[in-house]
């Protein structure tokens, strides 16, 4: 558990969190009206597959007093790639650290899991998004170094009515621990 400002904490999702999300995710949503079509902004994710992350261990919750404000929520993309598919803070709790703390929480689960990276897709031009996640170490891809999978995330998401030139897909460097080698007897 993490302690962030008072009152504030982050842990990995249980089983009784789930019904909160989907509300946080329209609240949270409610920040990008005029960067998003209102369809896109009107999407939750499924209890099925909140349930499915939380039990794979690739979903935190940030509380307040206890009770869900905000998440986090990771999928594998690639063997060597972790993806944050999604991180949402609900308004009345932003400007606390809870967001930065959520990234943080994601990158340090996929270094210990050994994924050299961390991806995600966000809005270019929306002042609280792409600058966020570069105070936070994540670049921008080229283009001519999008994996195949991330291609097929934004595609998605240019499927769904987002512009797709207004989106970014961003990766931050995870690095692996030292492995000890033992030296071999001759």
């Amino acid at each position: 558990m993490k302690l962030i400002a008072p009152g504030y904490t982050i842990t990995r999702a249980i089983r009784e969190d789930i019904p909160f999300l989907s509300s946080i995710e329209l609240a949270a949503a409610s920040l990008l009206a005029g960067y998003a079509p209102s369809s896109v902004l009107q999407e939750t994710t499924s209890d099925a597959e909140f349930e499915e992350a939380r039990s794979d261990g690739r979903l935190w919750v940030a509380r307040a007093s206890g009770t869900p404000v905000g998440f986090a929520l990771s999928e594998i993309l690639e063997p060597t790639v972790a993806h944050l598919k999604e991180i949402d803070v609900h308004p009345d709790h932003v400007r606390r650290g809870l967001g930065t703390q959520l990234v943080l929480t994601a990158c340090d689960w996929a270094q210990r899991e050994r994924y050299e990276w961390l991806t995600l897709t966000t809005f270019r031009h929306v002042p609280f998004n792409m600058p966020f996640y570069a105070r936070l170490g994540f670049e921008v891809i080229p283009d001519d170094e999008l994996s195949p999978q991330l291609r097929s995330v934004l595609f998605d998401e240019s499927r769904r009515g987002l512009d797709p030139n207004h989106r970014v897909a961003m990766r931050r460097l995870l690095p692996v621990g030292v492995r000890r080698f033992t030296k071999m007897a001759m």
